[in-house]
């Protein structure tokens, strides 16, 4: 098996771990996640700041379980931090001590700050390109991170959390002070507005999943997913004002009726005060913060540029038969530069056919018959990383492959055709994709053949063409184009 690492992140209100397998050297998935609700800061606002026995225990019981789990799964290393709730508590060593004791675990108590930059990175490095801030709103704090061209920027931690808003105000029906609170800390902020808010942890993740269902959304994926101020506020509304049983019915777990209106009001705080027009889900945070910083300690925390994770996993796992997706990707390159400005396709949509190309083989790693199905299947649930969800439908939905028909004839009905382009580009940039598979029948190198291309015609020279001319009559061409072929 492949390298494991485990990382395990210890909150105010919940526990989770992330299981992660390395495929090269920076490429990598989870194999598997766990999550309990310990509360470990339960009734400790109330009790200033001191953990409190019934919660230490149930941590613990959790706790030793995630090691098992680990080391189900051969992790080499096993990576624990906790944040607020230990930083807090004036009795937090007694607790790490009871630990290391019990389970030989070391916890790292990370401070505010390195809390913040942690899911800054995750956020930087995991999510598509953008200047935002993020916010992980937590269960005794809330972490900030300011984000530019890949770079964490700026960093804050304020001590507002849906726990800590639950004890002191929520549970004695003070709303109003609650607000006056979050907004009396938020005063702090070194942050003057901002166009994204990029919402990290498990009260935004809840809201949004809540949300996407409510809306129907068409894609099945959490992070990246965006949306506009006003139908957040509309309905971050609806869950202040709704009671528990229509809170079940805007799709919010009963696990979190307690904490998700404190929470919300939170979110709904900091987006009215820095202005926010757009709020993006992240699905990552501390714990991909966590492993990202010992993956790539020696590249100053970020991938190398033009680098995806997700795509790389891919071709790691699924893509080891033959080259052919590389040489399909180099002549996509070429036939895109040819005929781009001809077919009216914007240059913006080059790096997902290029992806697209490189993809094209992953599908024989499941079974050979119907392969591009599977290349379709693995690419949509498994490109996750830096890629916006429009980019993810467009990548996928390319390698959907029938004789005699434009990509167009193949978008499944009530799926994530919105999410594409015009049918126009949509059938341009698939003749490019599928033309480069057939130009090499024979699997052949892209660098025999010679292009060129004029007034429409595009003239292809090369050796061994005889089953590239068969099947280039399953391929039906945009209008305005035809394809002469040289032997």
């Amino acid at each position: 098996m492949a390298q494991c690492t485990a990382i395990i992140d210890i909150g105010s209100n919940s526990m989770r771990m992330a299981v992660v397998q390395k495929t090269s050297r920076f490429a990598f998935h989870i194999i598997h996640e766990a999550k309990s609700s310990v509360r470990l800061s339960e009734a400790a606002y109330t009790n200033s700041g001191h953990l409190q026995k019934l919660a230490m225990d149930r941590t613990s019981r959790a706790l030793g379980e995630f090691i098992l789990i680990a080391r189900s799964f051969k992790a080499r290393k096993i990576l624990c931090v906790a944040t607020s709730a230990l930083r807090d508590a004036p009795n937090a060593h007694e607790f790490i001590a009871r630990i290391r004791q019990e389970h030989s675990l070391s916890i790292k108590v990370i401070d505010g700050p390195r809390e913040a930059y942690l899911g800054g990175i995750a956020c930087a490095n995991l999510l598509p390109p953008m200047d935002a801030i993020s916010v992980d709103v937590g269960g005794g704090s809330s972490e900030f991170a300011q984000i530019s061209n890949g770079i964490v920027k700026q960093i804050f931690s304020l001590n507002i959390g849906t726990v800590r808003l639950k004890e002191l105000f929520m549970d004695h029906g003070d709303i109003d002070g609650a607000t006056r609170y979050i907004d009396e800390a938020l005063n702090a902020l070194p942050f003057e507005s901002t166009q994204t808010l990029v919402g990290v942890g498990g009260t935004f993740r809840a809201l949004t999943r809540s949300l996407m269902k409510k809306e129907e959304y068409p894609l099945k994926k959490l992070h990246g997913y965006s949306t506009t101020k006003e139908s957040f506020g509309l309905f971050t509304n609806a869950i202040m004002e709704a009671s528990p049983k229509k809170l079940k019915s805007l799709n919010i777990k009963p696990d979190r009726f307690d904490t998700i209106k404190p929470g919300t009001l939170i979110l709904q705080r900091i987006a009215n005060r820095l202005n926010v027009q757009k709020l993006v889900c992240s699905g990552v945070g501390v714990r991909e913060g966590v492993y990202l910083s010992d993956l790539l300690r020696n590249a100053k925390d970020r991938f190398p540029q033009n680098y995806n994770p997700s795509l790389r996993y891919l071709l790691d796992t699924y893509g080891t038969f033959s080259n052919h997706g590389t040489e399909c990707s180099a002549l996509a390159k070429r036939l895109f530069e040819l005929m781009h400005k001809h077919l009216e396709i914007p240059a913006s949509t080059r790096t997902q056919l290029v992806m697209a190309a490189k993809l094209l083989p992953i599908g024989l790693g499941v079974r050979y018959y119907a392969y591009q199905k599977h290349s379709h299947y693995l690419a949509l649930s498994a490109l996750d990383y830096g890629l916006t969800h429009s980019q993810i439908a467009l990548v996928s939905h390319l390698l959907l492959f029938k004789k005699g028909n434009t990509s167009s004839d193949l978008i499944p009905k009530n799926s994530y055709g919105s999410l594409l382009p015009t049918t126009k580009i949509l059938d341009a940039l698939y003749t490019i994709l599928w033309l480069s598979h057939i130009l090499l029948a024979q699997r052949s190198s892209a660098q025999a053949l010679m292009l060129s291309f004029a007034d429409g015609l595009l003239t292809v020279e090369g050796k061994d063409l005889y089953l590239a001319r068969e099947q280039l009559k399953n391929l039906p061409l945009p209008a305005h184009l035809s394809i002469q072929l040289r032997d």
